[in-house]
């Protein structure tokens, strides 16, 4: 079964009405999880120009944690959701952002399309991006690391 925009923009409105934080759907053909939040540092998701509803009021907070490998100044920012990952906003524009780019913590650093929909990364914390870990066009899972940056250095 695959899933038409229709489907999820009313995926997405259950989420809207629903009051709660998270959205879990377990199928035998998906499994979904939608979460959204108002906490600090959250930036708005933008939908597809076809989303159109309450798509713009939905909220996604990129993570960001200490780098195991870096130490407690390094930020690994992973993606929203697992989907395609791209550095700019378009084919041949410029990149959001490259190594050595100051970054604040509502500086747009890529997008991730799932399911049709555009998602932006913010980078959630200020400072400098020391590395850029995915390709342009990449598939990419929740738990993986799309760049580092280092704190304080904006």
């Amino acid at each position: 079964m695959n899933l038409t925009d229709k489907d999820v923009r009313e995926i997405l409105k259950l989420l809207d009405e629903s009051g709660y934080d998270e959205l879990k759907i377990e199928t035998d053909s998906f499994n979904i999880t939608l979460r959204q939040s108002a906490g600090p540092g959250a930036e708005p998701v933008p939908g597809s120009e076809s989303s159109g509803g309450d798509a713009g009021k939905r909220r996604a907070e990129t993570a960001a944690s200490p780098s195991d490998t870096g130490g407690d100044d390094i930020r690994d920012i992973y993606p929203p959701l697992p989907g395609t990952f791209y550095r700019a906003p378009s084919p041949g524009a410029q990149p959001f952002v490259d190594v050595g780019s100051p970054v604040s913590e509502d500086t747009v650093v890529g997008l991730v399309e799932t399911m049709k929909l555009m998602n932006s990364v913010m980078a959630g914390c200020t400072g400098e991006v020391i590395e850029i870990c995915q390709e342009n066009g990449a598939m990419i899972e929740a738990h993986d690391v799309l760049l580092r940056i280092r704190e304080g250095r904006a």
